[in-house]
Formats: structure tokens, C-alpha cells, sequence
């Protein structure tokens, strides 16, 4: 099996600097990662940018939820799209619904116009939507380059089948990326299997606090326990793996 392109979802600076050193070909820098990704801060997207070489796609998410957007939402998903063009990214990941569970074409339309000279994935709304095949054509007439899903299931492994059928029915005129649980141990699996060019994945392991004092009765997520002495931080040594895992060079 030739290469194929891993795409990290990076949830800090530190994460994109492993990425690029694993040999990650692209990062989706996010914050949020717990609620499915939001939109970074600008200082965060603007000393990535500083630090990395290879191409950044910026999530335009303003909260976690659904993907069915106010007209204040959708003023705010603009100006994080202008951020993220003036701080260098080479693309964003955005994704509209409606009620009704289709593709906002029009909101849809209006972020790409937004985006003009930056590439488009339309991430895991995707996965929400009613009809998958009719989503599929939808976002290739408005332009879209790629589209990030698990194939409507909760992880791509287990989402095979459908991401088959998309990459068939895409006909290389969208890239389907597959993402969600994807790893060094099943990657190679399931690029086999779908026929998929593309893999989005975290590679990430926890890595301890320096605190030395640590209070256990406080929780700054109130009351939603999280351990707050661990940090998810992605690891060059695991996108090397996973790398060496695809290409059949371990």
C-alpha cells in the first residue's frame, strides 16, 4: 500500500509541535476537544502558525452542541474565519445544519464565500445528517474539498461500510477523510477497507501536570469531573506508528 495523509486533531500548540514531528501532513487545530472541538483562540492559531510548517485547518465552531446556528452564531463563525485567514491558516472546518437534519446550503455556501482562497472540510455534522448520500453531492456542487466523518457510526472502524460507499460514490471529486478512533492498530484496516486517502486521528496520551500542590476537592468544570492534573497532548512517537502502521514500514 502506497502512503497515506495523516491529519492530526490538535487541541493545543504543544500538540501541533508533536504532530509536525511525528510527520503529520496537517494539523485541525481545535480547542474544546471534549465537546467535538471549537473554534481556538487567536493567539493560539497565530504562534501555531509561527512554529509549524506544514498546512493548518482552524475549526470555526463557536459552541459544543448541535450544528443549528442563530444569526449571531453565524456573525461570530465569520469573524473566526477572517482571524484564521489573517493569522496564516490554510483552511477551516466548519459544518451547518438544519432542523430537519439536511445541509444548510445556504449558511454553508456563506461560510465557503467567507473562506475564498482557503481549503474547506466539512467536519462531523456530516454524521448528523439524514440522508448521507444526498449531503455528499450537496457539498461537492457548493466546493467543498473534504469531508470529515465516522460513516454516521461512533467510531470510522465500526463506520466502514458507509465510508466505503462514500469514497466510491465520491469519485475523487471530494475527499472523504475518515476520523474517530482511529489509531496504529486499526488505521491499516480500514484504509484497506474503504479505499480511503486520508485518516484524521489525535494520536494523544495524557501527560502529567508539574503541580506539586493539588487541591481534590475543587473542580473548575464545577460539577463536571474531569481530571485536571492530566493534560491530552498528541505524541510524535504515536504519528510515527501510525505512520509506519499505514505504510507498512514498521
Amino acid at each position: 500500500m502506497k502512503a497515506g495523509k495523516i491529519e492530526i486533531c490538535a487541541n493545543s500548540v504543544a500538540s501541533c509541535v508533536e504532530a509536525q514531528k511525528g510527520g503529520a501532513m496537517r494539523v485541525e487545530l481545535c480547542a474544546g476537544i471534549p465537546e467535538g472541538g471549537t473554534t481556538p483562540s487567536q493567539g493560539t492559531i497565530a504562534v501555531t502558525r509561527e512554529l509549524l510548517e506544514i498546512p493548518i485547518h482552524v475549526i470555526i465552531r463557536p459552541r459544543a452542541g448541535d450544528f443549528l446556528y442563530s444569526p449571531e452564531e453565524v456573525r461570530v463563525m465569520e469573524r473566526d474565519i477572517a482571524v484564521a485567514k489573517d493569522c496564516g491558516a490554510n483552511g477551516v472546518v466548519i459544518g451547518c445544519l438544519t432542523p430537519e437534519g439536511e445541509i444548510d446550503c445556504r449558511l454553508t455556501e456563506r461560510l465557503i464565500k467567507c473562506a475564498d482562497g482557503l481549503s474547506v472540510t466539512f467536519h462531523r455534522a456530516f454524521d448528523m445528517c439524514v440522508d448521507p448520500m444526498k449531503a455528499l453531492e450537496e457539498l461537492i456542487n457548493m466546493g467543498c474539498n473534504r469531508i470529515l466523518t465516522s460513516g454516521q457510526m461512533p467510531t470510522a472502524e465500526e463506520g466502514i461500510p458507509l465510508l466505503k460507499e462514500l469514497v466510491e460514490k465520491a469519485a475523487r471529486r471530494i475527499i472523504i477523510l475518515p476520523g474517530c478512533g482511529i489509531n496504529e492498530k486499526n488505521i491499516n484496516k480500514i484504509a484497506e477497507e474503504t479505499g480511503a486517502g486520508e485518516f484524521h486521528l489525535s494520536a494523544r496520551e495524557a501527560i502529567q501536570s508539574g503541580m506539586v500542590y493539588r487541591n481534590p476537592k475543587v473542580s473548575m468544570g464545577g460539577t463536571v469531573q474531569v481530571d485536571e492534573y492530566a493534560e491530552p497532548r498528541t505524541s510524535a512517537e504515536r504519528v510515527r506508528q501510525t505512520i509506519a502502521s499505514l505504510t507498512g514500514n514498521k
